[in-house]
């Protein structure tokens, strides 16, 4: 991937991180990041991307919405 598009991806994952940050404890912002690279890198769609890794995040890191 060239700089160009790498930094397009982080801009778009920034974005979209930024609305699951405002209903969530405290955690490593970067941590969704690579499940969201990832599957955007593969051929998966923003909205697609961000659910992949709203599940990594909720699954493996444990990290879900506040109720």
């Amino acid at each position: 991937m060239d700089i160009p598009a790498l930094a397009e991806l982080l801009h778009e994952t920034s974005e979209r991180h930024g609305a699951f940050e405002a209903v969530t404890p405290p955690h490593h912002w970067w941590t969704g990041t690579p499940p969201t690279c990832h599957t955007r890198e593969t051929g998966a769609t923003p909205d697609e991307s961000s659910a992949a890794a709203d599940r990594y995040m909720a699954e493996v890191k444990h990290v879900v919405p506040k109720t």
